[in-house]
């Protein structure tokens, strides 16, 4: 299976930036990976309802039918990192061709993106900028792919 991280927009901060390169780097060494960063809709109105209804649209058209979309999402599924493991342990013995992780922007994923969605966790209950989300998630699928390797990255 192939796996891609999908991000909205531009990292802005160069610290983020470092990080999240250290582990799209990292993780073609576990599994077939890619970290897609699509572009901003161009909307003249900054309206967050359009922007992610925009959003929405792009993401949508990129997206083939039988791929398993997982929104990084508030409302979604907590998992610990080894919780998280052994989930991706079972998606990753599953038959799809594509899974693809999905960092909203900072307005949200719009309905029909919710509707598409096979599946949302959360990182946590606090809110951190998309941004961040992109960093953290990049490092704890990163852990995930250690723990099931055996590796001495994660300590429990």
């Amino acid at each position: 299976m192939r796996l891609e991280v999908w991000s909205i927009g531009k990292t802005s901060e160069a610290y983020l930036q470092t990080g999240i390169e250290l582990y799209a780097k990292r993780l073609p060494h576990y599994l077939p990976f890619d970290w897609v960063v699509l572009p901003l809709p161009k909307v003249r109105n900054t309206d967050g309802r359009q922007m992610s209804l925009e959003e929405g649209k792009l993401i949508l058209s990129k997206l083939q039918p039988d791929d398993f979309l997982v929104l990084l999402d508030e409302r979604g599924k907590s998992f610990s990192s080894v919780g998280f493991s052994k989930w991706m342990e079972q998606q990753l013995a599953g038959s799809r061709k594509r899974m693809v992780f999905l960092i909203g922007g900072a307005f949200g994923f719009s309905e029909a993106v919710y509707q598409r969605a096979n599946f949302q966790i959360s990182l946590s209950t606090m809110t951190f900028s998309h941004q961040m989300i992109r960093l953290f998630f990049l490092e704890q699928l990163y852990r995930a792919m250690t723990i099931l390797k055996g590796e001495s990255y994660h300590n429990e």
